[in-house]
Parts: structure tokens; sequence; C-alpha cells
């Protein structure tokens, strides 16, 4: 008998819905697969057992009414930790914000507890979003479920980990360089990044603004298409929030790609990704051609100065909206005998290095005199790419490569070296710069048993295409392999 716990939510809603199964079992089961796989992971920062109970309670009750609200009615989702929640508290993972409890819900929260989503709690992410292993977090780093010695990726690892673990049926994150797509290869589950403007930021702890984006974790495409069309829409509040209608998401899950022209981007497919990724690629590539894609090679010339745009653009960025956290307006504060000394220490105590490092470079980029020569540049490069994106998608529908160009790597093995650290986003960050929506799927494990991530991008407002080719990728992977530590509690 399959553990509740590792129902889809499709088929959890289903079940919901003909009585069989209550949200209260879904609750208690979340709990269950929680005392023994979280002491291990690391996942959540905080676990709402009250209110989360009471929302299952509320859900149940509802169902009894005959009041629906939709497919994610009583589902447990967990939430990234810089999502504001009303009452619950939202630290970004950063001592700037310990014990801050938002007075509001953001923009996507309200719309999950309008669903009537049984909220799990919290999860773990890097410091206000920014790494690539959620190893920065001021409190404590997560760990992979298919092996604990490895990271989860990042930012959004412990989000990814939750649902991989079955300690949540979906989650959501946030993207700014690739932080949902690559733990999501990491840890063996979708991740998906829509495109820029379609979900809105409101209540979304800054970090990048023209590049953070929320997104959903799920163990199947069909999930994800389900989480993602609960929290899209135009938003009043965020200027940035896309005005038109939002594209329908499930319409081509069933229809295969047999017709479809897919583009293989040679840049991402050198020498410094993986033999066995590269490998799993080209052997998917040719089983999307086998069902009836053309499959031709493509290129993004533009994509090799990406990774380098985007650290001059997202720390200069970033070192403007965490100018606030400034122990006046918003954040914790040490005090100090002038206003500078106070700001001073606010700021020493409050950041992590790996912030204090991209502010530093940010500020720089941004200082008189050489604005220009890094920030206009880089945004030249930033021009570039989306001109490549652009032509590339008058060939093609959509463009495949891998996620990431390793699997997870142990804890600890790129902490001191911040270059090899920020190369773990090489292949997910050309999309963030062009604003297209992009998605990782699971399609096999390595010699050392770990997860391979499979990216597929498509143009703005695509996201129906870009799920019918993901669903697809998913049939013909047949990846259905569950961590150790999800499948059995004997196993650690």
């Amino acid at each position: 008998m399959t553990d509740l716990a590792d129902l889809s939510i499709t088929e959890a809603g289903r079940q919901l819905r003909s009585g069989d199964i209550s949200a209260v079992d879904l609750w208690e089961a979340t709990v269950t697969r929680l005392a023994y796989t979280e002491p291990h992971l690391h996942a959540f920062l905080q676990v709402d057992r009250i209110s989360a109970r009471a929302g299952a309670h509320a859900a149940d009750a509802a169902f009894k009414a005959g009041e629906d609200a939709g497919p994610l009615q009583g589902i447990p989702i967990a939430l990234k930790d810089n999502m504001c929640t009303k009452g619950l508290a939202t630290t970004a993972s950063s001592k700037m914000l310990e014990g801050w409890v938002p007075p509001y819900d953001g923009t996507a929260v309200a719309k999950l507890r309008s669903c009537g989503t049984v909220f799990v709690g919290k999860t773990n992410l890097d410091e206000f979003a920014m790494g690539s292993s959620t190893e920065n977090s001021a409190f404590g780093t997560t760990r992979n479920p298919w092996n604990t010695d490895r990271v989860p990726g990042g930012s959004s690892g412990g989000s990814a980990a939750s649902v991989a673990a079955g300690a949540a049926f979906g989650a959501f994150g946030s993207d700014t360089g690739g932080s949902i797509r690559q733990p999501a290869a990491f840890c063996g589950v979708i991740g998906m990044k829509p495109t820029y403007g379609l979900v809105s930021r409101y209540g979304l702890i800054a970090f990048a603004s023209s590049l953070d984006q929320i997104g959903p974790f799920a163990r199947s495409v069909e999930d994800a298409t389900l989480l993602l069309g609960a929290v899209a829409g135009q938003d009043i509040r965020d200027a940035t929030s896309y005005r038109g209608e939002y594209p329908k998401l499930d319409d081509g899950l069933n229809l295969g790609v047999k017709g479809l022209r897919i583009g293989i981007v040679k840049e991402l497919m050198v020498d410094e990704i993986d033999v066995e990724i590269r490998d799993a690629t080209l052997a998917m590539a040719d089983k999307l051609s086998d069902a009836g894609a053309e499959v031709v090679e493509v290129g993004l010339p533009s994509s090799e100065y990406a990774l380098s745009a985007y650290y001059i653009i997202a720390p200069a960025e970033c070192s403007a909206n965490l100018a606030r956290f400034d122990g006046v307006r918003y954040g914790n504060r040490v005090d100090g005998a002038t206003t500078e000394e106070m700001m001073g220490k606010t700021r020493a105590a409050g950041f992590g290095p790996e912030v204090i490092r991209r502010i530093l470079l940010g500020t720089y980029a941004l200082s008189a005199g050489y604005y220009d020569a890094f920030y206009g540049q880089a945004q030249r490069v930033r021009t570039l790419v989306r001109r490549d994106f652009a032509k590339a998608y008058e060939q093609t529908d959509v463009l495949i490569s891998p996620t990431t160009p390793s699997t997870a790597f142990a804890v600890g093995a790129k902490s001191d070296d911040p270059m090899a650290m920020y190369y773990s986003d090489v292949c997910t960050i050309p999309s963030n710069l062009a604003g297209d929506p992009s998605i990782s799927i699971p399609i096999s494990l390595d010699s050392q048993g770990l997860p391979v991530g499979f990216q597929v991008m498509a143009p703005a407002l695509a996201e129906s295409m870009l799920f019918r080719v993901a669903a697809e990728v998913e049939r013909l992977a047949e990846f259905s392999d569950r961590p150790a530590l999800a499948v059995s509690k004997e196993a650690v």
C-alpha cells in the first residue's frame, strides 16, 4: 500500500474528493514522514504544526459542506522562508531578520491560502537566496535526501529536499539565477521558473528584482502545472506583474512532441559538463527525436558571458535592495555610539559572509568611475543574451540542455571557492537574463546514485509548450526512483 505522503497532488486530490482519505490523513502522513526525515535533512526552519492541523480540519469541513476551492484544497505545501507569511516568522535565513513576523501575506501566499492549502512550514535557504548549496543559511545547512553527505543545491534547497523526501506534496521557491531548477536537479524533483512577471513578487524578500521569480517544486509535471496555476496572474501591488491573460498551463500535457522542433544548446554541452550528464542529456535528445520531434543543434553565442554578466547585475541589485537593512527602518539593530557605528555593527552582525561579498561586489560595480565598465557592460551582455534566445526561438519551439554541470557535490566541497560555486548555475542563468520560463526534470541517476536533471527552456509566456515537452521528457525518462530516506525510516 502506498504511503499517503508519497501520493502525487493529483492523486491525493482525487482521493480527497472521493472521500477515501481526509486532509487530516494527509497531514498526519506528512507529520510521520517529517519525524524521521527532518533530523537528517534540516529542510525546514519551522514546521507550523498547530496551524497546519487546523487548516487540514478546515479543508475537511469545506469538503463536507460541498465547498471546493480547487486542486490544492487540503494539500500540505511548503514555502521557502523568503516569502512573507502573516503571523509566521520569515527570516530569509538571516540573523538580520531573525524573529521577524510579517503582518501580511505575500500575494502568492495569499492565493494559496484562498485555495485551502495546508502550509507545512517555512523551508531553509541560502541567506537572502544567495547561494547554490543551502550551506549559506545562518541557521544551518540542509542535506540532500539522496545522500546526506551531499548538498541539496540552492538557494531553494530546503523546498527541493522537502518534496523529494515526501515531507511536503509540493513546495514553492524563488529563482534568481537557477535557485529552483538547480536544487530540483540535485534532489530529483521537478522545479520550474515561470516567465518573469507571471507570478507576483509582492511579499517576496528581494534579492535581485529584475531576476527574482517565484515558482513550484513537485514530484510530477502535472502537479507543477497545478501549483503554478494557483499563484499565476496579475497583481496591482507588483508593477512588474504581467497584465494580460496568463496562458493555460495543462493544454498540451498529453500531446507528445511529434512535429515539434527542439534545439539543443551547443554552448551548454561543453567539456566542463560532467560526461555522465552530457551522455544522459544526449540520450534523452535521441528519445525525443524517436518520439517525433526534430532535434537540431542551436547556438546561444552570448551565453558564455552570461555567468559573468549575472554576477555583476545580481550583486548590483542586491546591494541596492539590502541597503534598507540598516538597523533604522528594517531588520534587527545593534546599538552604537553614532548612527554610522550602529549601522556598521548591525550589518556586520546581521549579514553572513556570502551576502557581504555580494553587497561589496555590487557596490563596487555601481560606484562612480566603474558603472559603465562593469554594470553597463553587463546590461549590454544581457541584451545580447535576449537577442540570442529570440533568434533561437525563430527556429525552434523549445531549447534543451543539462540543468547543472554536475550532480550534487559534497557538503563543504566548494565553500572556499566562490567561483566554483557560482559555476553551478552556468546552465540556468541564461534564461533568467532572458526572462523566459524553464524547467528541470529528473531523467536518471549517475553512477553514484545521484539524480541528473534535464532542462527545457521556452519563449516568454509559452508555459503550455514548456509543460508539454516536460511531460514527454518525464514519460520517456520513466524516472521513478526515490531517495532511500523517503522510502523507509529503516534506511537511515
